[in-house]
C-alpha cells in the first residue's frame, strides 16, 4: 500500500512564490500515462454511442488538486444505479479558457485584487492553452479574442476602470458562444466577480440550461467585501449554482487568498479524470439523466472531494 499511496500527488502552484513570503511547494508534473488504446478527448459529460463520459476533478481538504488515482478509486451512479467504469483517462491536456471579468461599479475597491487573481491564474498556463477576455458592466464585451498571449489580456485589464451596472448572466452567455470558436477538447470559463446582476437580458434559468447543454467547465472566484447591494447578497448563491451545474466550483476568497485560489483553479482545470461507462439500462429517451460520482481513496488517505458535471441528456430516437 505504501507504493500505491506514493503515486498520489497533490499539485500546488508556482505562481504564489512571488506573492507570499511563506514557502510554497512546487507544482509536481504528473508523468504521462501510457497511451490508451482509444483516447478519451472530450471534457464534458456526453454520450458517445452507448458510452457516457464524465470528467471529474478531485481535491483534498485544502482544495489542492489530487492526481494519481485510478479507476478503482471511483464509483459512478446513473439515475442512482451504480455503473461499471470501463474507460479511464487522466492527462494534463491543453485547454481553452474564457476569462469573464467584472468591471462594474461594485468592483471599484476590489479591482486590484481581481487583477492579481487573473495574473496568478495565467501563471499556470501551458504553451498550448488559449484564452480570451470578456469584460462586463451593464453590457458584456469581448475585449480580447482567442489568443495564446496571456500578457495581452493582462495589459488590457490594467486599464479597466470599474463603472456602471452589472450584466453577469449576459457576459457568461457571450463567453459560452465565444468558446465554440476553439478547437480545444477541453473548454472552461473563469469568472471573477462579486456575483451581483442587475442588467442582464438572459435569465438564470436560460443560462443554467445553456451551461447544462455545453461542453464548458465553469469556475468562479467570488470577490466580496465592502458595501453590499441587494444583488450582491444573492451573488454567492448565483455563482455557486452556475459553477456546480457545469462540474466546476465557486470559491470565495479574501484579499490574502485570491492569488492562491486562482493558481489552484488554473492547475485543477488542466488535471482532470475522465470516466467512461455503458449504462446498465440504456435509454434513448432524450431525458436528462443525473450522474453521481464518489471517490473512495486508498486506505490511509484522508477523504477527498470530487466535482463533476451533474448529468447528461440521453440521445433520442
Amino acid at each position: 500500500m505504501g507504493s500505491r499511496r506514493g503515486r498520489i500527488s497533490v499539485l500546488f502552484s508556482l505562481a504564489l512564490a512571488a506573492t507570499t513570503a511563506k514557502a510554497q511547494p512546487a507544482i509536481i508534473p504528473r508523468a504521462r500515462p501510457d497511451a490508451p488504446a482509444k483516447p478519451l478527448e472530450r471534457a464534458s459529460v456526453r454520450v458517445d454511442a452507448n458510452l457516457v463520459l464524465v470528467p471529474v476533478t478531485v481535491c483534498d481538504a485544502m482544495n489542492r488538486p489530487v492526481t494519481g488515482l485510478d479507476r478503482n478509486d471511483f464509483r459512478v451512479f446513473d439515475d442512482n444505479i451504480e455503473q461499471t467504469v470501463t474507460a479511464f483517462s487522466a492527462e494534463d491536456e491543453p485547454v481553452a479558457v474564457g476569462l469573464v471579468f467584472d468591471v462594474s461599479g461594485s468592483m471599484g475597491p476590489k479591482i486590484r485584487l481581481s487583477r492579481m487573481a487573473a495574473a496568478a491564474f495565467f501563471g499556470t498556463a501551458n504553451p498550448e492553452d488559449e484564452f480570451f477576455l470578456v469584460e462586463f458592466n451593464e453590457k458584456p464585451k469581448l475585449t480580447v479574442p482567442l489568443t495564446r498571449d496571456t500578457q495581452e489580456i493582462l495589459s488590457r485589464l490594467a486599464f479597466s476602470q470599474p463603472k456602471g451596472r452589472t450584466a453577469l448572466l449576459d457576459a457568461i452567455m457571450l463567453a459560452l458562444h465565444e468558446l465554440k470558436r476553439s478547437s480545444k477538447g477541453r473548454k472552461a470559463l473563469l469568472i471573477i466577480s462579486d456575483g451581483g446582476d442587475n442588467s442582464s437580458r438572459y435569465t438564470q434559468r436560460e443560462l443554467k440550461e445553456a451551461v447544462r447543454e455545453s461542453d464548458v467547465l465553469v469556475y468562479a472566484i467570488g470577490v466580496y467585501g465592502g458595501a453590499v447591494s441587494a444583488e450582491e447578497v444573492a451573488g454567492p448563491g448565483l455563482l455557486t449554482s452556475i459553477a456546480e451545474e457545469s462540474g466546476g466550483r465557486h470559491v470565495p476568497g479574501d484579499a490574502s487568498e485570491m492569488p492562491d485560489i486562482a493558481a489552484k483553479i488554473g492547475v485543477e482545470m488542466r488535471n482532470r479524470y475522465l470516466l467512461g461507462y455503458s449504462p446498465t439500462d440504456p435509454q434513448r429517451d432524450g431525458r436528462y439523466h443525473p450522474v453521481q460520482v464518489k471517490v473512495v481513496p486508498p486506505t490511509g488517505l484522508p477523504p477527498l472531494h470530487a466535482s463533476w458535471r451533474h448529468g447528461y441528456y440521453a440521445p433520442a430516437d
